[in-house]
């Protein structure tokens, strides 16, 4: 399972250095080696903090799950010579395929004021609660996903699961749309964040059960299996959330595009 997961992720460093590129220069972005940076090491970097804070209590507790100087070094030669040159490849090819200011209308240089909203409506609300739905639509999954992960109980039904990731992202669309349409609606021009935020805030819940299933689904003790279980969640909900968030706010710019598109430039 691991090597799978550094083999998908090595392979999709391309498109990772090719979207990011390309959205960064469309609204204007011009330091895109920070942009690049970023995108080549932001996960991996947090992946490697926990991984070393893992291995540091693994072998405190002279445990044999702790990492070997192989398995360390091999994982930085993959990212290192595999991920980071398709990154490279990837915001070069975006840069020279997007242009600066590509939007469907005229946009106006300077900022309105944004009227004040009700604490129901505030983008951070707005941000927090769009989760529940996403999060509710794979709830009863996460159940039988962590029971196999963490209970050591077989796991058979992929196809359900894909199924069900399949609704998660479409969920995570619509629902981002509608937060974003509402908060267009109260004249607030920050959408770009926020979208992000609404697709992220799943995370937020799937970490809160995680923490519910670990006091009373499971049988841990001890501050190795406790450090073990939430430090990989917390790798996990972190992975969730950037997918989660591209997913909301790459739908939130097809929408916005879409309704501006008809407005005269004149």
């Amino acid at each position: 399972m691991t090597n799978l997961f550094l083999v998908c992720y090595s392979l999709t460093s391309f498109a990772a250095g090719y979207y990011s590129s390309r959205f960064y220069k469309q609204y204007g972005g011009t330091k895109w080696k920070n942009c690049m940076i970023l995108t080549a090491a932001f996960y991996p970097t947090v992946c490697l903090c926990i991984a070393i804070l893992l291995d540091l209590i693994a072998i405190a507790y002279g445990s044999t799950s702790a990492f070997s100087f192989y398995s360390i070094s091999l994982v930085t030669l993959i990212w290192a010579f595999i991920a980071c040159p398709l990154v490279l490849a990837g915001t070069i090819f975006g840069r020279s395929t997007s242009t600066t200011g590509d939007f469907p209308c005229r946009i106006n240089s300077l900022r309105r004021p944004i009227p004040q909203t009700s604490f129901i409506t505030s983008p951070i609300i707005i941000s927090f609660l769009s989760g529940i739905v996403p999060f509710g639509s794979i709830f009863i999954e996460m159940y039988f996903i962590f029971t196999s992960f963490w209970s050591y109980k077989f796991y058979y039904v992929y196809g359900f699961m894909l199924l069900i990731f399949l609704i998660l992202l479409i969920v995570t669309m619509c629902i981002t749309i509608v937060s974003i349409y509402i908060t267009l609606n109260n004249e607030d021009y920050r959408w770009h964040w926020i979208s992000f935020a609404n697709g992220a805030s799943t995370s937020v819940y799937v970490y809160a059960y995680s923490i519910y299933y670990f006091f009373y689904k499971t049988h841990m003790s001890g501050l190795m299996q406790t450090a073990a279980y939430f430090g990989y969640m917390l790798l996990f909900c972190i992975g969730l959330a950037s997918l989660g968030g591209a997913i909301g706010f790459t739908a939130a710019d097809l929408f916005v595009r879409r309704i501006y598109q008809y407005i005269k430039s004149d």
